[in-house]
């Protein structure tokens, strides 16, 4: 298979709804399907289980889309993936739902885990998967990626304590908006690092 030299651009729009559009339909047929209960082959499943098989073809079916259009999958996209695949049948196979909710404890500990694997090796991978979207020094990309692999332990602690303490909807609500919007206000913070590591600087002068 012949490697992409990048991703194709397509359409804003449409590459914000292929990556958040299943995320969405999982919470809107969580909140829909919640109270119901469903009997299988003998079997009853709670909605809650029912809205993660249905989530697992759509997820794939979206990330297919994105492939085919764009040409190009990252690394933290093709794990999340499989993790879902995974825990998600789990779940609908043992008909418990603990399993997909740890699956976000483990992609984050996975993500922070490969970082700081680069970081004793003195890399930053964090800069291979972003490069592209901010172009910072060496200096600027290792404390970048540090505190990128403590905000990922972070949020696994995080969700390891709200799923096994709170209500599943109150779970659903923290996936849905809580984690997305976590990582943006992370970033949103690490502004004064732009501005003191751009590489765009270095070239400049």
């Amino acid at each position: 298979m012949t490697e992409q030299a990048g991703p194709r651009p397509i359409n804003p729009t449409l590459k914000m709804g292929l990556e958040f559009g299943p995320v969405l339909a999982f919470f809107v047929a969580y909140l829909w399907l919640k109270d119901r209960v469903f009997t299988i082959g003998g079997t009853e499943y709670e909605g809650f289980i029912l809205v993660t098989a249905g989530f697992v073809p759509v997820l794939l079916a979206s990330m297919a889309a994105l492939w085919w259009l764009t040409g190009h999958l990252s690394k933290m996209q093709v794990v999340t993936a499989v993790l879902v695949v995974v825990f998600g049948g789990l779940t609908v196979w043992l008909n418990d739902d603990r399993f997909f909710k740890m699956k976000p404890t483990l992609i984050y500990l996975l993500f922070g885990g490969a970082l700081a694997i680069g970081l004793m090796r003195g890399e930053s991978w964090l800069q291979s998967v972003l490069d592209g979207a901010m172009p910072l020094t060496h200096e600027g990309w290792m404390i970048l990626t540090r505190r990128m692999m403590y905000f990922f332990f972070g949020l696994a602690v995080l969700n390891e304590i709200i799923w096994r303490s709170m209500e599943t909807q109150t779970w659903v609500y923290f996936k849905t908006f809580g984690l997305t919007a976590a990582i943006f206000v992370f970033f949103a913070t690490q502004s004064n690092l732009f501005k003191e590591h751009s590489s765009e600087d270095d070239k400049a002068e």
